[in-house]
């Protein structure tokens, strides 16, 4: 099934609006208001959007954003050093979260003939266990969000908060001296806050060009995470540290 075009109609009025009524929407695309509430559905459940009252509001940046897959070779050679101390903090035995992010799919390739359960919602990171003889894999599922390669909304939220983890690894596109930590998609950073509230250690995976780099919507702040492992030119190191965050340096 091809792309529908009232749906690229619909993200373009947002995008420039940034919210809009069903009202609106109905009067400017000429459908009925049935039709705009099943094509406002079927946005939402892509991560693309989200429902309000009487109408809908954009759930991610506006800006294109770039595979997981792409973004995994940017920064290299820091991520290669941080996802290198993240094993550091893994034992025999545990249950490990690891989100949809570049850095994590690093991880996750590091990771292959560990003895642990691995709980992921990345399509990108299932693919890559899938044929570990050691790790014993549990995908999250839910609505498929393309641009991450994840799976994200209601589903994976509810099947999150069954759960418990020994420890969570989460990606940040943003971070800011306040300590909050952000990511494009407003969906998508429910299901991060839901893993890291399911962890009993909580652990950010982010190098150094995510501090203060802009982003949409924020996740978590400095009192549910434990720890932040970055590299050498992350430069608020010692603020972090007086929030109560454990700052590795690589």
């Amino acid at each position: 099934m091809g792309r529908n075009p009232r749906h690229d109609k619909i993200l373009n009025l947002l995008q420039n609006l940034r919210q809009i009524s069903v009202s609106d929407l109905t009067e400017r695309l000429g459908v009925s208001q049935v039709t705009i509430r099943k094509d406002l559905t079927i946005l939402e459940e892509k991560g693309l959007i989200l429902r309000n009252h009487g109408g809908a509001m954009l759930a991610q940046a506006t800006n294109q954003i770039s595979t997981v897959s792409t973004r995994k070779g940017l920064f290299f050679d820091k991520k290669d050093r941080i996802t290198s101390k993240a094993i550091e903090l893994i034992q025999e035995g545990d249950s490990v979260c690891i989100d949809a992010s570049s850095t994590n799919l690093l991880l996750a390739e590091k990771i292959k003939t560990l003895p642990i359960r691995v709980i992921t919602n990345s399509l990108e990171i299932m693919k890559t266990l899938s044929s570990s003889r050691d790790i014993t894999l549990t995908a999250i599922g839910g609505n498929f969000r393309q641009e991450a390669s994840s799976f994200i909304g209601p589903i994976a939220e509810d099947t999150i908060n069954q759960l418990q983890f020994d420890i969570a690894f989460i990606g940040a596109t943003g971070i800011s001296v306040d300590g909050d930590f952000l990511t494009h998609n407003t969906i998508e950073g429910n299901v991060k806050k839901a893993m890291l509230k399911a962890a009993k250690r909580k652990v950010i995976l982010a190098d150094s060009s995510k501090l203060n780099a802009r982003s949409f919507s924020k996740f978590a702040n400095a009192d549910l995470i434990d720890v932040l492992i970055t590299d050498s030119k992350f430069s608020e190191t010692d603020l972090f540290r007086k929030m109560g965050i454990e700052v590795l340096m690589v």
